[in-house]
């Protein structure tokens, strides 16, 4: 059966905490993805459960009045603990070294590991469209999963929000970075 994912990273918050909710502008980010995704087709919606992936995915499961189904395997990935005062080199790194861990942080292996094992759980229910919410550098990870060619220069790329269309077949995934209306 051929299935679709939308990977979305979650609108503009206040802050990284879990409970940082999302800003005005995150708001007004929200409705413009659930206005762009709204006639994909979704018949499942999960998301991490910091607030910021919840409040992002709200107005869309409010349109299609799906419940959110949260995955505490789909949280960003920790880099490090304590901070690392240059963390987009010490990132860089863990693109090239899928098993470089910094004191108190996670492999990129790991990471990537946990999301596909919660986008399989997700995809095991059969949905022939699904949403996934997750955060920028877990995103990155995901996309890299789906084409090795992918990594470091994507995770920079990347916007909040973003939505990314894998078109899951027999072959090769297919990935679309797809525009947000309104944004």
């Amino acid at each position: 059966m051929k299935q679709t994912l939308y990977l979305i990273r979650h609108c503009q918050a206040t802050g990284q905490q879990p409970d940082a909710p999302l800003t005005p502008v995150g708001e007004q980010q929200a409705y413009a993805l659930a206005a762009t995704l709204a006639s994909a087709g979704i018949t499942q919606l999960v998301a991490s459960p910091y607030a910021r992936a919840v409040q992002s995915i709200l107005p869309l499961a409010q349109v299609l009045s799906l419940p959110i189904i949260t995955d505490a395997r789909l949280v960003e990935r920790v880099l490090s603990n304590p901070p690392i005062e240059n963390w987009v080199d010490a990132l860089r790194v863990t693109y090239e070294d899928f098993n470089m861990a910094f004191p108190g942080g996670e492999t990129s292996r790991a990471a990537t590991h946990r999301a596909i094992a919660a986008i399989e759980a997700a995809l095991a229910q059969s949905s022939p469209a699904l949403a996934i919410v997750t955060h920028g550098n877990l995103l990155s990870l995901i996309l890299k999963h789906f084409n090795p060619a992918l990594g470091f220069d994507e995770w920079q790329a990347t916007r909040n929000p973003d939505i990314y269309q894998v078109l899951l077949t027999a072959r090769q995934p297919q990935i679309i970075r797809m525009s947000i209306v309104g944004a």
